[in-house]
């Protein structure tokens, strides 16, 4: 079956332009002029007594008609100019301010900066996003071409061979793992997480993750920590990702230590980092994965954003939250009848879960 390009006739073109300007707000507003000015003086004219011919009363009526329909298109004009002014300068990317506009036109200017602002905004934010995918997208490439290399072309020892392979499998599994959070955050962001519940060991889940992020933690010479104990009826695999992101990003900004501990309130991923350089809701959104100084110190690039942002999607899709507070806990100056702290360690995220049972 062969496909027909549709085309619009001159004359069905010029008929359509027709139709639009007779469907414009100051068409409509010049006629509700003309009328308002024009039925007043037909009626009274047909009501009077008048001994004028009947071809100088229509002589008559029609300039009536035709002064009417110049006031209503002159005072529509009047009316309608602030708005007119508003579409050309939304047109042109540069709203200003006037001081004659009414009450109206105002509220709309500002909607109209409001929602210029915010575009702006997310293209920056998006832009910004952009080239840290493409930084880490290019790193493990770059590594794994080498690697390649080395290990097709190079005459390597059995042992350097299996090495090399293993650091292949590493890279691999680094851009599996950054494909993965994009495929996430694109769908967390334009759809509701759905979650499958049942009775879920809240140690086990995080025993398991921290028996998969040990060797980064060692790696990094950091302290990997598991405490507590309790069940909730939750998705594990699911769940298990939200705590895998927070970890990863707590062994990212750590000094020394990252702590994975159930509360009665949920899921506590604390570290000794220096915390985050803006408000959760700032940084939980896919896309604010940007370089960033936090306590005076410059962090690379990474994925930390769209991490949070799936954190936070999956707590809310089990009834809870995600929450955050940068406060160093000191066990000797708390109050013996207060509750103890989540974590004595100074950045806590907690993601809470109801209905957790010991």
């Amino acid at each position: 079956m062969s496909g027909r390009l549709i085309t619009e006739s001159p004359g069905q073109d010029l008929a359509g332009r027709r139709r639009a300007s007779r469907n414009t707000l100051r068409a409509q507003f010049a006629l509700v002029i003309f009328l308002l000015a024009f039925l007043p003086n037909l009626v009274l004219t047909l009501t009077a007594q008048s001994t004028l011919p009947a071809g100088a009363l229509m002589g008559w009526m029609l300039l009536v008609g035709v002064l009417c329909g110049m006031v209503g298109y002159v005072l529509s004009g009047a009316l309608l100019r602030p708005l007119s002014r508003l579409q050309t300068e939304v047109e042109g990317g540069e709203l200003r301010a006037h001081t004659d506009d009414p009450a109206e036109i105002l509220r709309l200017r500002r909607a109209f900066s409001d929602l210029l602002a915010r575009l702006g905004t997310e293209q920056t934010r998006r832009n910004a996003f952009m080239a840290t995918l493409v930084h880490d997208l290019k790193t493990p490439l770059v590594a794994a071409g080498h690697l390649t290399h080395a290990l097709v072309h190079l005459p390597l020892p059995e042992a350097e061979r299996r090495e090399v392979g293993a650091q292949m499998g590493a890279e691999t599994a680094r851009l599996l793992a950054l494909v993965q959070q994009m495929a996430d955050a694109h769908r967390f962001e334009r759809e509701d997480v759905t979650v499958q519940s049942a009775p879920t060991d809240l140690r086990a889940l995080i025993d398991g993750v921290a028996r998969r992020l040990q060797p980064q933690a060692e790696w990094g010479g950091l302290e990997l920590t598991v405490d507590g104990s309790g069940h909730a009826p939750a998705d594990a695999p699911v769940l298990e990702r939200a705590v895998t992101n927070l970890t990863e990003n707590a062994l990212r900004y750590a000094r020394s230590r990252v702590e994975l501990r159930v509360t009665p309130s949920g899921l506590v991923v604390a570290d000794d980092g220096p915390g985050l350089g803006g408000s959760l809701a700032q940084l939980a959104q896919p896309f604010t994965s940007q370089p960033t100084t936090i306590a005076g110190q410059q962090y690379t690039a990474g994925t930390a954003g769209l991490g949070l942002f799936i954190a936070r999607r999956i707590a809310e899709a089990h009834g809870g939250g995600l929450h955050y507070s940068h406060q160093p806990h000191e066990l000797s100056s708390q109050d013996p009848a207060s509750p103890p702290p989540a974590s004595t360690l100074p950045t806590v995220f907690t993601l809470t879960l109801p209905e957790v049972t010991p």
